[in-house]
């Protein structure tokens, strides 16, 4: 199983997702911004480092806010969710786009399947 931190990033009532680049698994899928743990490092670094790579933001990170498991036919993953405060505008470095949505409205996007899962609890929670 492989395990995956992602933020759960709020402004102003509305969390940051970002779409995957075409040519990456999922490509295309909006998601939370994070991404896989390396060897040896815990989430909330791996997910600090993720988003400074990924969108060029420092970040401070919250606390566990979801774990959802789930398996793709070619993989099985461990989806961590953390509360994150970005500390600064995030750019689209490693991804092809961001959005600003607030929770009703991230069913709206094409979002990849546990990130779904993710944004359906967010929508019972609000």
């Amino acid at each position: 199983m492989i395990a995956v931190v992602a933020a759960l990033a709020e402004r102003d009532g509305k969390l940051l997702i970002a779409r995957r680049p075409d040519d990456r698994h999922m490509g295309g899928k909006w998601e939370f911004p994070g991404g896989k743990l390396e060897k040896g490092e815990l989430p909330e670094e791996a997910l600090r480092r993720e988003l400074k790579e990924e969108l060029g933001v420092d970040a401070e990170i919250g606390s566990i806010a979801a774990a959802i498991p789930y398996s793709y036919p070619e993989k099985d993953v461990l989806l961590l969710f953390y509360k994150a405060r970005l500390l600064g505008e995030p750019k689209p470095i490693d991804e092809a786009a961001l959005a600003w949505a607030r929770p009703e409205e991230l069913l709206c996007f094409d979002l990849a399947p546990v990130d779904r899962l993710m944004a359906k609890r967010l929508t019972i929670q609000t």
